[in-house]
């Protein structure tokens, strides 16, 4: 009974470091998973020495296996398959050919500069391909980018901790079983990732028509069966075959969240805030396992591996993944600054340490200090200046508030969307809202004039307010409450009786009106013929302005760059002021070019000037 107390206290402990952890992380705007490292080193052995995991037996793997499970259903249940559209080729890449180059750079490094076997190098190299949505997932919470960019990083997360996790277990079966032929090898490995596919599918798809179908799994039921059916998935998949159940536990979380199912929100919502308790006590448990000898008897070596990996190989990987891509210049670099380790690779890292030293084989302390110095610098390199490269890098998207989701305001969202920027919709109708969520845009069902429904779609940190419905009224009240009880300054509204036009401007409000406007396109198709084609973006087109940002184009004149057929440089602001270029004009750094024209050619543009 004393050991349970003793146990029971310990896992108190925890949970309360975890919640002062993330409280602080909230108050300074620093990744919380840097302060749950900080608490499990300070509270573990090389700490004060009042946490030992070790004591915890067998329950420490079964707390370790329930937390990644939570972590990766709640990193997995938030992916948006019309958001991975847009970037799934360099996902495919970042699984596959991102990993593989991980794997055999990162050992090429562990074996020159901390000069260990190759065998044991190859092993580091598999597990630190594993980015992980234990990390990723919290820092992109707290650091908001340009959608495509987060649904990458995520995707990538979990979608690699899983492949990882197999990659490694067939190293080390190699390493044990040096016999083993190479065609086992591979029905090993295509085992585990069919089974965990299969599972994870039939599962996905049985929790979700259950939720869908039975009436009496209300919002608060459908939460824990789906917590439930995540743990049934995990174990299912890992009688079948071992090491595939955390592949099976992220193929049902996308085919979950993917699916129309009630209470989705609640849902994403509950898996939250289990995923932070999860994170919390993973973390702070891992890190209490440190142990310094095993970091200092590598030395710079160590150090001089994980650098590499951050410096070199994540760079070469992000660009060599997302070749021919829409991402920006901007967008790539953020991303190559962005891949810490976290609690896969540590979990993996001591239990093969575990078993290597049961075999009485040499190399599990070595291959635990390593990846324990990589996961340490980095969370705290990488974790630390991810808000701060996100601002340089400029891939901070605005947050922008439509009210009204009906053809206009889902046209519009859909545009700001595909440019990166943050939408989220208000709608009275929940038919207007299931359209736009079909788009992969967020979507709130309530009266944008209601203070909470605003609170709730992220008003207070809204740059842009639309008010886009068919009613002026409900527009202008829109309008007000944002302006006076939010502060918002940046209020756009549709006016559909051009008479209501100037009751907007007396109010401050910049407003259009659709008839208006109308008039005077059809004038300009019948009296200006060619100056509308030129500015008909409606379908297939669009209209940016870019600041350019690279070398390559400044100082060049516009006649030597090779510009996309169906685009135009219509306008330039600069040192000498606005201007419509020509031919012998000449760019500099830092001007500000507008660009229309075809919505493909107009994107290959931009990439030239940023």
């Amino acid at each position: 009974m004393e050991q349970s107390i003793q146990l029971l206290l310990s896992l108190t402990l925890v949970l309360a470091a975890g919640v002062i952890a993330q409280v602080l992380s909230e108050r300074s705007r620093i990744p919380s998973i840097v302060f749950l490292l900080a608490a499990g080193i300070i509270l573990g052995p090389e700490g004060v020495g009042i946490l030992y995991p070790d004591k915890f037996g067998v329950g420490q793997e079964v707390i370790v296996a329930l937390s990644v499970v939570i972590i990766v259903f709640e990193g997995g249940i938030n992916l948006d398959l019309h958001h991975l559209k847009v970037v799934s080729k360099s996902i495919m890449k970042l699984v596959t050919l991102g990993v593989f180059v991980t794997f055999l750079c990162g050992a090429i490094a562990a074996y020159y500069f901390v000069a260990i076997p190759w065998h044991m190098a190859l092993l580091f190299g598999a597990i630190v391909t594993a980015t992980g949505p234990t990390v990723i997932t919290p820092l992109m919470k707290q650091v908001k980018v340009r959608k495509r960019v987060s649904t990458l990083l995520e995707a990538e997360g979990v979608l690699n901790d899983p492949i990882s996790v197999i990659l490694a277990a067939v190293v080390f079966t190699a390493i044990i079983s040096p016999d083993t032929l190479p065609e086992h090898v591979l029905f090993w490995l295509g085992s585990r990732v069919g089974i965990g596919l299969l599972t994870g599918i039939i599962c996905g798809a049985i929790t979700a028509l259950a939720i869908k179908r039975t009436i009496l799994l209300t919002e608060r039921y459908a939460n824990i069966f789906t917590i439930t059916m995540a743990l049934v998935t995990f174990a299912v998949a890992e009688l079948i075959i071992s090491e595939s159940g955390i592949m099976a536990v992220a193929i049902a979380a996308i085919t979950i969240g993917n699916s129309e199912i009630p209470h989705k929100e609640s849902i994403k919502e509950f898996k939250g805030d289990l995923s932070i308790i999860a994170l919390s006590v993973i973390f702070i448990l891992l890190a209490a396992m440190l142990r310094f000898e095993n970091m200092v008897s590598i030395g710079l070596g160590g150090v001089l591996t994980a650098l590499f990996l951050m410096l070199i190989i994540r760079p070469a990987v992000i660009f060599i993944s997302t070749q021919g891509s829409s991402l920006t210049l901007n967008e790539k670099t953020f991303a190559s600054g962005i891949g810490p380790r976290g609690v896969v690779p540590a979990s993996m890292a001591t239990y093969f340490a575990i078993k290597l030293g049961k075999l009485g084989m040499d190399g599990g302390d070595a291959i635990m200090g390593l990846v324990f110095i990589t996961i340490i610098l980095t969370i705290l390199i990488q974790g630390t200046q991810a808000r701060y490269l996100a601002k340089k890098l400029d891939v901070i998207p605005m947050g922008i508030l439509i009210v009204g989701a009906g053809g206009v305001g889902r046209l519009l969202a859909e545009r700001l969307e595909k440019r990166g920027e943050d939408v989220t919709v208000i709608d009275t109708k929940e038919e207007n809202c299931q359209k736009a969520i079909q788009l992969g845009i967020k979507a709130i069902l309530g009266d944008g004039g209601d203070v909470d429904i605003l609170q709730k779609a992220g008003i207070e940190k809204a740059k842009f307010l639309v008010a886009a419905t068919d009613k002026d009224d409900t527009n202008l009240l829109v309008c007000q409450v944002s302006k006076c009880r939010f502060g918002l300054e940046n209020l756009v509204a549709r006016a559909n009786n051009p008479e209501n036009l100037q009751a907007f401007e007396d109010l401050g409000i910049r407003a259009m009106s659709p008839i208006l406007s109308t008039a005077v396109i059809l004038d300009d198709m019948i009296e200006r013929p060619e100056i509308f084609s030129l500015m008909e973006i409606g379908r297939g087109g669009d209209i940016i302005e870019v600041i350019v940002s690279n070398p390559k184009v400044v100082g060049r004149k516009l006649s030597e760059l090779k510009l996309p057929k169906d685009s135009l440089i219509a306008l330039i602001r600069g040192e000498g002021g606005c201007f419509v270029p020509h031919g012998d004009t000449v760019i500099q750094m830092g001007d500000s070019v507008t660009i229309l024209g075809r919505e493909e050619a107009v994107r290959e543009v931009v990439k030239l000037f940023d």
